[in-house]
């Protein structure tokens, strides 16, 4: 299973997202002096989902750390996200 597919599986159960989307942005950073170069090291998220209702920008990161703990440990170099509770205005 792709590291993407792992992602995505662990963020659609922990979190029953009404909306997910997963970037790999690892190409645009190619040949950068802390890219590993495998191709899965720099992702992108947007997740809109009713867990989020209530808890703080760095609480709903944080949670999002946590469930991606093995893959950030791993092969995972950079993770940008934005998280939204249903409802809430995307930017």
């Amino acid at each position: 299973m792709s590291i993407e597919s792992q992602m995505r599986e662990k963020l659609l159960i922990a979190l029953e997202p009404t909306r997910l989307d997963i970037i790999n942005e690892s190409e645009l950073h190619a040949g950068h002096r802390s890219s590993p170069g495998t191709g899965n090291s720099h992702f992108r998220l947007l997740i809109v989902s009713p867990v989020f209702a209530g808890k703080s920008r760095v609480d709903r990161h944080r949670l999002v750390n946590t469930i991606l703990a093995d893959e950030l440990a791993g092969s995972v170099h950079a993770l940008a996200m934005k998280t939204y509770a249903p409802g809430e205005q995307l930017t």
